[in-house]
């Protein structure tokens, strides 16, 4: 057994092999071909597509006896970056969904909503969005919690309602990809190997300009209406855990701790305003740890899956067709982002399109020495400009499906989404920020 162990730990270096991208197409297809023929893109379990591939993975792989090939697909799924993640995608499970039920989602939008003057309803709905998406890290959640707020100001003040969702779905999606709890966050880190802080000081330079100009859009277009919206009081206790979360993630404390300490305060607030008894607590972390379950179940899949490719020589040839013409670390940071958002149209969900994108664009950026910080900040920008836009991602059929809404009209508003990838494609062309686009690695 320890012979065996060893011989399959040793450094086998095998030629680029386009054979080896098999799972991966077979992924591709299965998830795909069954999308596109039923219609929706949610049919087919993505847990299942992996399961698939992963079989496929297996079976196909150069590594000798069947043993073998298990425990190398074990080490994949076991790698220290994958472990790291599903102990932060718990941790960010039990924390989001204690807050939820202590009511501090409810609370920060009633906040959110309570200092917006009247011809600002629509540049407040996306400031709001902004503001709850990368305090909770989900955009979906954020969606879920404004959407009908968002409808219901646009009937009173006479505003389309498409303009409405457009400002919300592009708010959510700022903290999509800002968040320091968002799952695209976590894992755009961790492939890269870079802190959450760091690649947020690079994403920020990039994304706060582009909100910026979005809000004076909003403005424009939100001018002449009135807020009839009527806010209960402020119950800024609710709202404490969040800004703890937020304020300790962007002074750098590590998120294995920062977690901890929202789940303890949001627990403490909890208990302290009636919200919920201990066992309400024990509960809503136990909700929320299960929630996670099929993101946890995909990564460990996943890690296991690219594992083979890259054993077998598929990584070692992609990236070899990917930087066969590139000469140049803006060329490989544009490799990169079409990478991912490749991924992410095939696959409708951004996180996933991470998972799989991001181990070669880290082989990409360490040839040629694009900063860790950069290469994940460009990583989850593209891969949530592409999830914000496509008419059959979460966002948009959450956003249509609460207000009964097509999905296209709404796409006519999503300001944010589509500069965002205007000024992040113009960022890797001019090498924006510049303190983060030297040739050489930073520690």
């Amino acid at each position: 057994m320890h012979n065996r162990l060893k011989d399959t730990n040793s450094p086998i270096n095998h030629s680029p092999n386009p054979w080896a991208l098999i799972p991966l197409i077979v992924f591709l297809l299965i998830y795909l071909l069954v999308s596109i023929l039923t219609g929706d893109f949610y049919k087919m379990p993505v847990t299942v597509a992996f399961v698939i591939a992963s079989v496929t993975a297996v079976a196909i792989s150069k590594g000798g006896k069947l043993n073998n090939r298990i425990e190398q697909f074990c080490r994949g799924a076991a790698n220290s970056n994958i472990m790291l993640m599903v102990l932060i995608f718990i941790l960010a499970g039990a924390f989001a969904q204690t807050a939820k039920s202590m009511g501090a989602v409810d609370a920060t939008v009633n906040v959110a909503m309570s200092i917006l003057p009247g011809n600002l309803l629509a540049v407040g709905i996306f400031i709001a969005a902004c503001f709850i998406s990368i305090s909770v890290g989900t955009s979906v959640g954020t969606i879920v919690a404004l959407v009908p707020v968002a409808v219901g100001i646009a009937g009173k003040a006479d505003i389309p309602e498409a303009l409405m969702l457009g400002a919300v779905v592009s708010g959510a999606m700022f903290g999509d990809n800002l968040s320091f709890i968002s799952d695209t966050t976590i894992v755009a880190t961790r492939t890269q190997g870079c802190q959450m802080t760091d690649k947020f000081k690079v994403n920020i330079q990039i994304a706060l300009p582009i909100a910026i100009t979005t809000s004076i859009i909003y403005t424009l277009l939100g001018q002449g209406a009135t807020n009839t919206y009527t806010p209960q009081s402020i119950e800024w206790i609710k709202v404490l855990p969040y800004l703890t979360v937020l304020l300790t993630a962007i002074f750098g404390v590590n998120v294995m701790l920062v977690l901890p300490i929202g789940i303890l305060l949001s627990g403490a607030v909890g208990l302290l305003t009636g919200s919920f008894n201990i066992w309400g607590w024990n509960t809503a972390m136990g909700e929320g740890i299960t929630s996670m379950g099929e993101l946890i179940i995909v990564t460990l899949l996943a890690g296991g899956m690219l594992e083979m490719i890259r054993y077998n020589g598929g990584i070692d040839w992609i990236i070899q067709k990917l930087t066969s013409r590139i000469h140049s670390s803006k060329r490989a940071e544009a490799s990169m982002a079409g990478l991912v958002s490749l991924a992410n149209l095939c696959t409708a969900n951004n996180t996933i399109a991470l998972i799989m994108a991001g181990p070669i664009a880290k082989d990409i950026a360490a040839r040629f020495y694009v900063d860790p910080r950069r290469s994940a900040s460009i990583l989850d920008i593209f891969s949530c400009v592409v999830q914000g836009i496509i008419p059959y991602g979460a966002q948009l059929l959450m956003a249509a499906g609460l207000a009964n809404v097509s999905p296209i009209a709404i796409m006519q508003h999503l300001y944010y989404p589509y500069l965002l990838g205007i000024g992040a494609s113009l960022a890797i062309i001019f090498g924006f920020p510049r303190k983060y686009s030297q040739t050489h690695t930073h520690p």
